[in-house]
């Protein structure tokens, strides 16, 4: 966000800590100007709050364990790549399904319950805020929504976790047990339905670009409904959202004309875009705090480049920084999309450009010479100032898009119908496609290549009952592997249980 540039004060200790069920945190002593019994008189510090509440969004693709590239790993379109095969031992054991509760990232379960918790707080000291009612009621309503939204994450990556809605003290800590999935998406559903009507239909681009409104939340809704199969109520949300397929909705979302340019670095907070992950290059981020949400970069840039890159005198090829080589495609995919238009601005084939004499590059780990396009920095893009030039690439990366929420509406709606039919054609006539019979097959199809290398592919595997048989070469296991083990520090000294087979 835009806004997200105004940096808060540290205002307790469970804002500060990598949130974690184990003795160290509850000890971590407060640093910084405020603590959370002084804080919050007025909109000005509800508002830095809030932008602390926002700030896990960077999840998506900031820091070495982001969603993007962790998720593309486990799918059956990309592998971990990276420098060998104990470069992320959490990242290779996903790819590979040998993942533990030792080696899984704690910062999976750390930092979307940090924003829970940050949430909680928020939403304890709002009533007491001297503010304007309308405002403090648009506070309530993003902060609920980004609450939802964490949540949802969470079931998604562990299913059985703990649901929490007021701030954990020394003495409750411990007790606290997990709930069950109902629970938590009962609590999702009233968090979103009652923030809904207290958001703004849009935002002023200018000075609110990346801030939550109806849209994003009826989106988010959405999802949550496909992903419990209640089918027909997110068909319903989906609608409100998409508005007539091919147009521009109710909250101003439009597919860009050239698929393309959704890559475009400047390209922030466009018109298909729902909701972003936002970066800049201007924090001047470094090793020493990359990953401890400090750094605002967006590190998938980095991962998904391949290493030692080159061009000979005379190369036509593009201009490319050197990165670390994560998220290769897989032989599979390319030949699943080598011939669609999408294919340039999806994969940079770098196996057919060498081949030709027109660059050379290091292979790293698992190379296939098929590289994740969308993501790529081009040397315009590199930070000139100070930092790490690694860590200060400023691509804004989509969690939702339209062309998702498309293809998500046309799914809800079983793959059948005159509207289905119109979503299904209006994503593929953006790239001068024809129109084919609409079907829950065509569907899926339509998501492998739209949506390649942004984080949804295992998702939409592991919802449609296909992730058993898509992924069993890789070591997948069903009834285990369609959730990640909850870390092993979270479980020392606490009532929580370990999921099934780990």
């Amino acid at each position: 966000m835009k806004f997200h540039k105004i940096k808060i004060g540290f205002i307790c200790m469970f804002l500060l800590a990598g949130i974690s069920c184990s003795k160290d945190f509850i000890e971590e002593q407060p640093r910084g100007q405020f603590l959370s019994e002084n804080y919050y008189a007025d909109k000005d510090q509800a508002f830095s709050a809030l932008v602390g509440v926002y700030d896990v969004l960077r999840k998506n693709s900031g820091g070495f364990e982001n969603m993007l590239t962790m998720m593309n790993a486990g799918s059956d379109d990309q592998v971990a790549g990276g420098g060998g095969a104990s470069d992320g031992a959490g990242i290779q054991g996903f790819s590979n399904y040998t993942i533990n509760e030792t080696i899984m990232p704690g910062s999976f379960w750390n930092d979307y319950f940090q924003g829970v918790f940050r949430a909680n707080i928020l939403l304890q000291k709002l009533p007491d805020t001297e503010m304007d009612a309308a405002l403090k009621a648009r506070f309530t309503a993003e902060t609920k929504t980004l609450r939802a939204f964490y949540y949802f994450n969470l079931l998604n990556l562990f299913r059985n976790i703990p649901l929490i809605l007021e701030p954990l003290t020394a003495n409750n800590m411990y007790a606290v047990e997990q709930a069950t999935p109902e629970a938590v998406y009962a609590q999702i559903e009233k968090d979103l339905a009652e923030a809904i009507p207290a958001l703004p239909i849009t935002v002023p681009k200018s000075t609110e670009a990346g801030r939550l409104t109806k849209g994003v939340a009826q989106a988010i809704l959405g999802k949550v409904f496909l992903y419990q199969k209640k089918n027909a109520q997110a068909a319903a949300q989906f609608a409100e959202v998409n508005g007539t397929p091919g147009g521009t909705s109710q909250y101003g979302y439009q597919l860009l004309p050239k698929f393309s340019d959704l890559w475009v670095t400047t390209n922030k907070f466009n018109s298909e875009f729902i909701l972003e992950a936002s970066h800049s290059s201007q924090g001047n981020s470094d090793w020493g705090w990359w990953g401890s949400a400090r750094d605002e970069g967006n590190t998938v840039n980095v991962m998904v480049g391949p290493r030692s890159y080159s061009r000979p005198a005379g190369s036509t090829a593009d201009d490319i920084p050197s990165g670390w080589s994560f998220n290769v495609f897989t032989q599979d995919f390319y030949d699943f999309m080598k011939d669609d238009p999408r294919f340039s601005a999806t994969v940079l084939d770098l196996k057919a450009l060498k081949a030709a004499g027109q660059v050379d590059y290091i292979s790293g780990y698992q190379d296939s010479g098929y590289f994740l396009n969308k993501f790529l920095p081009r040397q315009s893009d590199v930070r000139t100032g100070g930092g790490a030039l690694e860590l200060n690439y400023k691509q804004n990366t989509p969690i939702i898009r339209l062309a998702d929420t498309y293809l998500m509406e046309a799914e809800a709606l079983g793959g059948t119908g005159a509207r289905a039919q119109a979503l299904l054609d209006a994503v593929r006539a953006r790239v001068g496609l024809p129109s084919i019979p609409v079907s829950l097959a065509a569907i899926k199809d339509e998501r492998r290549r739209e949506l390649a290398g942004e984080g949804h592919r295992f998702f939409d595997l592991v919802r449609w009952g296909d992730a058993a048989s898509k992924l069993a070469s890789r070591g997948f296991k069903a009834n285990k592997n369609e959730i990640f083990p909850i870390p092993a520090r979270e479980l020392d000294g606490t009532l929580l249980v370990q999921n099934p087979g780990y």
